[in-house]
């Protein structure tokens, strides 16, 4: 019988190791799993590289791995926002390394990941610093910049209701970058609001199917 409930959130991120690269959906505070990285932050890994649409801030989700000293590089489009103190300190001081990605080219990244393609062309970045040292390409007479595919050993997602096969649905915006996250990863970890019994979640809703997901574990109240 596959049952892919975990018991509770510090189980879910147990076995998260030194090194590892995570991917972390939401958009500001929609979609961030913000159980799973407390419970990550109490589990103590390090040296992680974090990959999210930004570098957190207010001294919660991301930005608590980063003040704990976690977190060695992290790839994102926005990583100053208003109080990320924790990453604008670390990183003038060089004690963190930033990859800045235009968000299309980081969503299309990490899709590109999921779908198992190397890389793609796009225009965009094309004569800046963005672009230096990649391989660059004229299509359709237009400028293009080669981008690489991303992929992680873990993806921690928030999603609205799961069943014990790791199929899940969203709640509005908190879907963001949870789907494509999902299927870049080695081990998906879901935290969700509702656990429901097989066949209660309608297959024409389920935007994540069971098989990119390996943990889901119940919050249900909590976010």
């Amino acid at each position: 019988m596959i049952n892919k409930i975990i018991p509770g959130v510090a189980q879910a991120v147990q076995d998260i190791a030194d090194g590892s690269t995570i991917l972390v959906s939401g958009f500001g505070g929609a979609g961030l799993p913000i159980y799973l990285l407390d419970a990550l932050a109490e589990q103590g890994a390090k040296n992680l590289t974090i990959i999210s649409n930004n570098a957190g801030n207010s001294g919660i989700g991301i930005a608590k791995l980063i003040g704990k000293g976690q977190v060695k590089k992290v790839v994102c489009s926005f990583p100053r926002q208003p109080e990320s103190g924790a990453f604008d300190d670390l990183y003038r001081e060089g004690k963190i390394e930033l990859e800045l990605v235009p968000q299309g080219t980081l969503a299309e990244r990490i899709r590109a990941g999921g779908a198992g393609i190397g890389g793609f062309y796009t225009p965009t970045g094309f004569g800046t610093e963005l672009a230096k040292g990649k391989d660059t390409r004229i299509i359709d007479g237009v400028d293009h910049i080669f981008e690489t595919a991303i992929k992680a050993d873990y993806a921690l997602i928030k999603a609205d209701k799961g069943d014990r096969w790791g199929n899940l649905t969203y709640h509005r915006t908190g879907r963001n970058f949870g789907p494509i996250m999902a299927t870049a990863a080695r081990c998906t970890i879901a935290q969700v609001n509702e656990v429901v019994e097989l066949g209660r979640l309608d297959p024409e809703v389920i935007i994540t199917p069971g098989i990119f997901v390996k943990r889901v574990v119940l919050v249900g109240g909590k976010s």
